[in-house]
């Protein structure tokens, strides 16, 4: 591999930048393909590129035939991400079967008494207020978000900052009635509609959970739709 295309790709990878490497088999040439362009001495035409790119949408390694030999492509993307606001009863299961499902887990929740390191020990914990842990972590295309505590506080600031990012999924826990006036306050808050109707509420598949744990399978498994089949 050459020196500058490694040192691309590493450089990549340690910024979670999500990039593909597409290489010639039979030349050996190679170009790194991102979301946003391409770089690299492989020569490659705009439909193949764009062909690339949609593999790495949708993290899916694979062979291509072009006219210079079969080409490569192996996709280096950073591992999904959820988001759960609220430490409460049905994080834990939440945590653990969004770990199991491949995603790389953070909970939110500034009442420090709930939200502890021993209580979620295999897990990324932020005590600070949904707002600011929301800026840190910058919720972008392969984050998804779920807020769980019902109170206003809490959740507000998360869905508020979650519907501005590019978040492929938002989902908040708690009744029709319950979502209807979350929504009446972030509409305040001045969002639209349309920016709205991004919120999965009341959160999940409706498969007549009733758990803690029936609940957590109904969202991961919502999550899994809206990621598979957006």
């Amino acid at each position: 591999m050459d020196a500058s295309i490694l040192a691309a790709l590493q450089t990549a990878r340690r910024a979670k930048r999500p990039v593909a490497l597409a290489t010639n088999l039979r030349s050996g040439a190679q170009k790194l393909i991102f979301k946003d362009g391409a770089e690299g001495p492989l020569c490659l035409d705009v439909d193949m590129i764009v062909g690339m790119q949609d593999m790495l949408a949708r993290d899916e390694s694979g062979t291509l035939q072009t006219g210079a030999g079969p080409v490569f492509v192996q996709v280096h993307n950073p591992p999904p991400r959820l988001i759960v606001v609220g430490a409460v009863h049905i994080a834990d299961p939440l945590a653990r079967m969004g770990a199991m499902a491949g995603f790389g887990v953070t909970l939110i929740d500034p009442r420090r008494a709930f939200a502890t390191s021993q209580r979620f020990e295999e897990h990324a914990v932020s005590t600070e207020w949904p707002d600011d842990a929301m800026a840190e972590l910058k919720p972008d295309t392969r984050s998804a978000i779920v807020t769980l505590t019902h109170d206003p506080k809490i959740d507000d600031p998360a869905l508020d900052a979650a519907l501005k990012s590019p978040a492929f999924y938002i989902g908040a826990l708690g009744s029709r009635k319950t979502h209807a006036a979350r929504l009446a306050r972030l509409k305040e808050l001045g969002h639209d509609d349309a920016t709205l109707a991004r919120i999965r509420g009341p959160v999940g598949l409706d498969i007549g959970a009733l758990s803690p744990a029936e609940i957590a399978v109904s969202i991961v498994a919502q999550i899994v739709q809206a990621r598979r089949k957006p």
